[in-house]
């Protein structure tokens, strides 16, 4: 959550506008339709997931994937951009818009780990699959939808539905294999050691089973991964060096550029970025706008530019927010959320109740909202946080299913952040160092910023605890300040 805004990226266009993208096979790979279908959503897809990552980094992918595109003969055609996001993932738009997160680039380690990453995802787009799975989408999608269509409200669609429609995509096994085969072919066009291929897929690998180890302080991420969207299996890595040896190159005879990759990555931003602020947990926390929330057992939060996305047992979702206090205080503040949410659609507002939440004035408000398809029950928090500024909850479950204890816990959990919390609230970055004479993992591990110190440190760098350090050897770990 970058600013305290409430208005979404309307999510039924975005899946609606692939109905017509996929086009004649025969025709061009990237026509001038898809590239105007890519270049629509482009910023609405930054803004969904956290906008460009601003620094040196962006400027590389950008170069890297110009590189890759010109080996897959689509020289000038594609747009490569590096996401402010610690989601570990790639993706990519017909008109061969083609987006990868700084949460992916923080875990490979060469240049053409990335590279095969960026071939990849063009393999998708030479393969057509992005078009094909847009279409599938339509119909999946559509007791989600169903919701905005009968209520008339883009923002109700969003908050009932997914939080990520491109991040959610799953590609067949069909469609994963063939895209590894078309990234392999790009990535020894350009230049790169094709056995990064399964290089990259086992980071990914490791990424999956480190989160897997520490469920605990990662249950409230509900984003998916990369290797959630493109299935990944033991199989698949084998099968990636299995075709790498039957190109006939051999391991190592073309680089990865570990070197020159880690140089670039030296003082990426690891983790989440303050200004869009902290999930610790299940616990929100955000430095600048002094604020933070828990949120109970079974609840998960995704923290997007716009707002944070809330789910949580029994179907319940909803959305964290906020705004400018109106004339006539929280009552009117109410009003506005509820106007901007629903629009037309007929609603019944309950007895307001005011309370006090951690020293705040805060009202609290039922809403039944009637659809053709029976009553959906709405429950707003509203918070007076001072200086003429206000934050909410707004949650949406089915009539079986009202606000119970958990909900309640939810909403008395918002609170200020003292200073000294506000300021604990720092950022951390990856830094590349050099090993020194005596150094061991475990020393090396010790200095990360993290929890899991040596098990995080084990999975960014590809290392087994028994591994060796080589004095003078490059390694990552996760620091409070960039060097």
């Amino acid at each position: 959550m970058r600013s305290p805004l409430s208005l979404l990226v309307p999510a039924l266009a975005l899946l609606l506008a692939g109905c017509d993208a996929a086009g004649d096979d025969q025709g061009p790979i990237v026509s001038e339709a898809d590239r105007a279908f890519g270049a629509e959503q482009h910023p609405q897809l930054l803004a969904e997931f956290g906008g460009p990552y601003q620094a040196e980094e962006s400027a590389y992918v950008a170069r890297l994937g110009g590189k890759m595109a010109d080996a897959a003969g689509l020289d000038g055609q594609c747009t490569f951009t590096l996401v402010n996001s610690d989601v570990v993932n790639a993706f990519a738009v017909p008109g061969c818009f083609i987006y990868v997160t700084r949460g992916l680039m923080s875990i490979v380690n060469s240049e053409a780990e990335l590279a095969s990453v960026l071939a990849h995802e063009i393999g998708h787009i030479t393969g057509r699959h992005v078009q094909r799975q847009q279409n599938r989408s339509i119909w999946r999608g559509l007791g989600v939808l169903a919701v905005g269509i009968l209520t008339g409200s883009d923002r109700l669609t969003r908050i009932a539905g997914e939080a990520a429609t491109y991040f959610t995509l799953r590609y067949s096994r069909k469609s994963e294999y063939e895209a590894d085969d078309r990234g392999l072919s790009y990535l020894i066009e350009a230049g790169y050691d094709p056995y990064a291929a399964s290089d990259m897929l086992n980071a990914i690998g490791r990424q999956e089973e480190f989160l897997a180890r520490t469920r605990g302080q990662d249950e409230a991420r509900s984003i998916p991964e990369w290797g959630r969207t493109h299935p990944l299996t033991q199989n698949r890595i084998e099968r990636a060096r299995d075709e790498a040896r039957k190109t006939g190159v051999a391991e190592d005879e073309l680089p990865e550029n570990e070197a020159a990759y880690l140089k670039e990555l030296d003082g990426l931003l690891y983790g989440d970025d303050p200004a869009q602020g902290f999930v610790i947990g299940r616990r929100f926390a955000h430095p600048e706008m002094r604020i933070a929330f828990e949120a109970p057992p079974g609840f998960t939060l995704t923290n997007s530019p716009q707002a944070i996305l809330i789910e949580g047992p029994d179907g319940l979702r909803g959305e964290f927010a906020g705004g400018p206090i109106p004339p006539g205080g929280l009552p009117a503040y109410a009003d506005r959320v509820l106007s901007q949410l629903l629009k037309e659609t007929a609603a019944d507002p309950g007895e307001p109740r005011y309370s006090t939440v951690n020293g705040l004035p805060t009202l609290f408000l039922p809403v039944m909202v009637q659809t053709p398809d029976g009553p959906v029950a709405l429950s707003l928090a509203i918070y007076d946080a001072g200086d003429g500024h206000a934050y909410h909850f707004i949650l949406i479950s089915g009539p079986s299913t009202p606000p119970a204890a958990a909900t309640d816990a939810l909403f008395r959990s918002f609170r200020i952040l003292s200073e000294t919390e506000a300021r604990s609230l720092r950022p951390r970055f990856i830094n590349i160092v050099r090993a020194g004479p005596g150094d061991t993992v475990r020393s090396l591990a010790a200095r990360m910023a993290s929890e899991n110190k040596l098990a995080r440190f084990l999975m960014l760098n590809g290392r087994a605890e028994d591994d060796p350090v080589k004095p003078g050897e490059r390694l990552k770990i996760v620091a409070y300040s960039a060097r």
